[in-house]
């Protein structure tokens, strides 16, 4: 019986103790990740500057690329409608020399 008195009065002394360490562990833990947190932010802090500072050179080259963009789809159009008139006009001498060939076909008639 004397074991059980020993253990039933050391057991709740070692758990408590236990408890303490614990709680300490966690308290210095908690105190570090604090810490860490505020490297972190001055970090994103920083790199959030350096984007900002960026942002006037991202808006140029977007107002060129849109500039650029614009002027290649004019030429391009204008391209097109050069071929296309080039076609048409063609196809116009085609239906001119295909009606005067039938002109002269029906008068040799």
């Amino acid at each position: 019986m004397t074991v059980i008195k020993f253990l039933q009065a050391f057991l709740p002394v070692v758990i408590y103790i236990l408890l303490i360490v614990l709680i300490i562990v966690g308290i210095i833990i908690g105190i570090r990740a604090i810490e860490t947190m505020k490297k972190v932010d001055k970090i994103v802090d920083s790199v959030n500057d350096k984007v900002e500072s960026l942002n006037g050179v991202f808006n140029i080259v977007d107002f060129t690329t849109d500039k650029i963009s614009l002027l290649t789809d004019k030429v391009v159009d204008g391209a097109v409608s050069l071929v296309g008139s080039l076609f048409k006009k063609k196809k116009k001498k085609r239906k001119e020399i295909d009606l005067f060939d039938e002109d002269e076909e029906e008068e040799e008639d």
